[in-house]
């Protein structure tokens, strides 16, 4: 089956790969960019190239053959969208962090509720008992108990 993201580096590209690759010491890049840029390397279809395939590649490094597909075709679609490649591809992207959904007040509340009398007809407050109860008296839209949990297992609290 013919490869759907071949790539072709141009000088500038092979050294600045190299670079990476053969970096070592205070300045090393993380492990996983120097495998990428490795992979990179010999994934090269131009004349100067190995043009090794992603077989051989995936021993070569440890990796399975998608990894290898994956790297190529990051590096083919930062090309085209004109960001700088080796950014791109050899440095791991990072999730944008996630909103709290409770804050500061809310998270006093609750523990303020679970240190106070449990709900008739209950013996003591359980985690989803403790989370329906945020969102009844609308602190929060909604909450697991796993998040309840969580929140509780931060506080230092004394129950007698």
């Amino acid at each position: 089956m013919a490869k759907l993201f071949v790539v072709k580096l141009t000088k500038a590209d092979r050294r600045a790969l190299e670079t990476v690759a053969r970096r070592g010491g205070r300045d090393a890049a993380p492990p996983d960019a120097v495998r990428r840029a490795q992979i990179l390397l010999k994934a090269d279809q131009s004349t100067s190239g190995p043009a090794w395939t992603d077989a051989r590649i995936g021993e070569a490094f440890d990796v399975s053959r998608a990894t290898v597909e994956r790297v190529r075709k990051r590096f083919l679609f930062a090309r085209l969208a004109g960001r700088d490649k080796l950014t791109a591809v050899l440095m791991r992207r990072r999730p944008p962090p996630r909103a709290r959904k409770v804050d500061g007040a809310a998270e006093a509340h609750l523990i303020a509720t679970a240190c106070g009398a449990p709900p008739e007809g209950h013996k003591r407050w359980t985690l989803r008992l403790l989370a329906g109860r945020l969102v009844e008296l609308e602190e929060v839209d909604s909450v697991s108990h796993e998040t309840v949990r969580r929140i509780l297992k931060k506080t230092r609290s004394s129950h007698g």
